[in-house]
């Protein structure tokens, strides 16, 4: 058996694709360390493991990796998905009431509105349309986005910038601090390049520009996100949002709904168009409960198989597929010792396809996600959203937008790779299809029923493999 990579070795690889750090054996591994340098790393890739690190011990690592603080510090300075202790707890508590689930109602007709929009285009296009379904779901979401946080639509000039520039940013930016890793302290300056400065400034001087005119109009009733952010207060201090903070917590929202929602949903269209009874099922699904019309927010619990769908699609390509955290303190697990500064890693890039945790762990089969079904063993098996205090604050906002997408678009079209084009994993902080997902749009017919009827779903396995 080969020996596993060096430090120098993981680097290298990480350098060009961050999941290359893993050699085959890791996907039944459930609690190893390795050394990096200066600093132990400890891989948590059990149940039991992922509760105790994110879970009952989150309080000892609740503080992100050194790499993914300074990976994202330039776009998100002390935004929630970076900051820890008393900034972290008290942001939570004024974003938290702003995006949750109760808020649906509002949000879920300006997802429907905007999906539309795209779906009228698509019509328009010959057949087969030719689409980069990546980039089409980058400019959905940021859309999205745009109406729920802004409360007015990005137009397609902003929305270009926006998503050009999250691109921008991701393809430059290093995943591994190299300095933390050889034992330089934190207040050491870190380097960034030309191009991620620049991508920045875009993204920041457009949020600031969008921002400034909304709070110049200063509407007490403005029921955007930011209009709430606005209004907002702390309410041990009294205190609103400063301008950085409120651009940053903007930042947040914006990287974690644009981008993760966008890739796994083209990640969904490259599954289903190799899958044909998948789609075929969830095509009977969205045909029976729709009909003719678009969906609601009522709708959302009845497309069973719909959300299935996206969640077996998240499992296999989990939006961000490491998640790293490092010990404020010394702890200890199964009699091993995790001693205070080491790097404890859940990747779901690996829970998720765990040989000893799923049946099958490479093959997508939305089945094992429909009520019926023993899987997920346990929910620290499967965590798109991460899990513990700091699960995704968007969670509920993400599936709904999703399951509206896909129903309102797979009623309408069937989507095909384009001939040739070979799909490879990409992580650059989120996984990624590759720089674009080429793609060709048809119109489908819904199926009816001799009594003109859309036809209900059937039980249909899938046994399509993804190597």
């Amino acid at each position: 058996m080969p020996s596993p990579p060096s430090a120098w070795q993981r680097i290298k690889l990480g350098r060009k694709n961050i999941l290359a750090v893993w050699e085959a054996e890791a996907f039944a591994y459930e609690f190893v360390s390795t050394q990096f340098f200066t600093r132990r790393a400890f891989l948590c890739n059990s149940p039991d493991a992922v509760q105790f690190a994110f879970g009952s011990h989150n309080e000892s690592f609740e503080r992100k990796s050194p790499a993914q603080r300074f990976s994202l510090l330039p776009l998100l300075g002390d935004g929630l998905f970076i900051s820890d202790g008393d900034v972290w707890r008290r942001r939570r508590r004024i974003v938290n009431p702003i995006i949750h689930v109760s808020r649906l109602p509002e949000f879920a007709p300006v997802m429907v509105e905007s999906i539309i929009e795209v779906r009228d285009r698509w019509a328009t296009l010959p057949a087969p349309g030719d689409i980069d379904a990546l980039g089409e779901m980058a400019r959905l979401t940021a859309e999205i986005l745009s109406r729920t946080i802004f409360g007015r639509q990005l137009g397609h000039e902003h929305a270009s910038v926006l998503v050009e520039s999250f691109s921008e940013y991701q393809r430059h930016i290093g995943q591994i601090d190299l300095l933390s890793l050889l034992g330089f302290p934190d207040w050491m300056p870190r380097w960034y390049s030309a191009r991620i400065r620049r991508s920045v400034r875009r993204i920041h001087a457009l949020l600031d520009d969008i921002i400034e005119g909304l709070r110049v109009q200063n509407d007490r009733d403005d029921k955007s996100i930011v209009g709430r952010l606005l209004n907002a207060r702390d309410r041990d201090t009294g205190a609103p949002l400063d301008a950085k903070a409120l651009r940053n917590e903007i930042a947040v929202l914006f990287m974690a709904g644009h981008e993760t929602t966008a890739n796994t949903l083209a990640w969904t269209w490259y599954l289903l168009s190799q899958s044909p009874e998948a789609e075929a099922r969830l095509h009977r699904e969205v045909d029976g409960v729709l009909g003719g019309r678009p969906p609601t927010l009522a709708d959302v619990p009845k497309l069973i198989y719909t959300r299935a769908v996206f969640e077996e699609a998240m499992r296999l390509y989990p939006p961000v597929p490491i998640l790293s955290r490092e010990a404020l303190k010394e702890e200890t697990f199964q009699n091993v010792r995790i001693p205070k500064g080491s790097i404890v890693i859940v990747a779901p890039w690996l829970l998720h396809r765990h040989k000893k945790l799923w049946r099958k762990p490479d093959h997508f089969m939305p089945e094992r996600f429909l009520p019926e079904s023993d899987e997920p063993v346990s929910k620290f098996a499967y965590i798109p959203f991460s899990i513990g205090p700091r699960i995704c604050a968007g969670m509920a906002f993400g599936l709904t937008e999703a399951i509206l997408c896909i129903a309102t678009l797979a009623r309408e079209f069937k989507l095909g790779l384009k001939p040739g084009h070979v799909v490879e994993a990409e992580c650059r902080i989120t996984l990624r299809p590759g720089s674009s997902l080429p793609m060709q749009v048809s119109r489908r017919e819904p199926a009816v029923s001799g009594d003109g009827k859309p036809v209900p779903g059937q039980s249909l396995s899938c046994p399509f493999h993804h190597a």
